[in-house]
């Protein structure tokens, strides 16, 4: 059976783009953040929401909540009605170019359980949100069951304001080993600039869950990997823009932001955030490269965002950073 994907538009247009040395509408080049301001509040995450201007916001990668009832922050009576409150107000605050993580899973078989199918059926049928891929988290470390198939999985929906969403799959290719390089450019039909750039990860992404003695760990339940945060941070957003994560938890988004050298809104209901996000710099202080970073705590979004476009204006003409205060 011939691949679908040789017969998609979209991808026959990109390939024409790239045969004649032109870019893709989405693409923004020129960007290179000399210093990131990282707002961090502890607030309602629908109460933020609503005071953010529109198309404020590149990237928003989030990890919610599933209702499992590990703690306070996770018992819900009735979870899509609480996250129709936030999951309206994404497509609003998101740029033209930006892109929404949403992390979950589809294994919950409570109605009272947070899941992501409900999620995405929501986001479909009820917001402009655009689907643009499903992204399989794998690992090989997980409980045992005996009733089901073992999990070692979970899943992140990839959703997009409009068509023209910025990604930058060049950022996070794998690259080949040099055996492997040598064989492919021995195939014509390769190209060797690809070749050496390296392979597209695909959307399965092998990376290991951390384990209790993990030393990234700073102490919150539900952590993810740092390079798995920042697989999605460095395709889909570029330097100088802003990441939003309104359900912060462990606040390695603001940790990687702050090595990628993007701004980043951290919002959270538990005050333990400050205390996560402060570990999460002393593991990456000893960095004699680590970017140069503004931490700004218990002040008013308006703030933040004025001291962003103080920074942004210090960047290149070209570059695409907006300045939302007046909108």
């Amino acid at each position: 059976m011939a691949n679908k994907s040789h017969f998609n538009s979209g991808h026959m247009a990109i390939n024409q783009l790239k045969k004649n040395g032109a870019l893709h509408s989405s693409t923004i080049t020129g960007i290179a953040s000399p210093h990131t301001v990282h707002g961090v509040f502890i607030q309602d995450a629908v109460d933020f929401l609503k005071a953010l201007p529109n198309s404020s916001v590149q990237l928003i990668l989030i990890d919610p909540p599933y209702n499992l009832d590990l703690d306070n922050w996770d018992s819900f009576h009735n979870y899509l009605d609480w996250a129709k409150g936030w999951l309206d107000q994404i497509c609003r605050v998101l740029s033209d170019s930006g892109n929404c993580v949403i992390f979950g899973g589809f294994q919950y078989q409570d109605l009272k359980k947070g899941d992501l199918l409900e999620v995405l059926h929501y986001t479909r049928h009820e917001t402009a949100l655009r689907f643009v891929n499903l992204v399989i988290w794998y690992y090989k470390n997980g409980m045992s069951a005996h009733r089901f198939f073992a999990n070692r999985h979970e899943e992140a929906v990839w959703l997009s304001k409009t068509k023209k969403y910025y990604f930058d799959l060049d950022s996070v290719r794998v690259p080949f080993d040099e055996a492997t390089k040598e064989m492919y450019k021995k195939d014509k039909r390769l190209n060797p600039e690809s070749i050496d750039k390296g392979k597209n990860p695909t959307n399965v992404w092998e990376i290991g869950r951390l384990n209790g003695n993990s030393t990234e760990r700073v102490g919150h339940l539900t952590q993810k990997p740092v390079e798995l945060i920042r697989r999605f941070v460095k395709a889909l957003s570029f330097e100088g823009s802003i990441v939003l994560d309104f359900f912060a938890g462990s606040g390695t988004t603001g940790r990687v932001c702050i090595e990628e050298r993007r701004h980043s809104l951290l919002v959270d209901s538990d005050n333990k955030l400050y205390g996560y996000l402060d570990k999460h710099i002393r593991q990456i202080k000893s960095n004699l490269f680590l970017p140069e970073y503004s931490l700004m705590k218990d002040t008013n979004i308006d703030t933040v965002l004025e001291e962003i476009a103080l920074v942004n204006q210090q960047l290149p003409q070209n570059s695409i950073v907006k300045d939302y205060r007046n909108e």
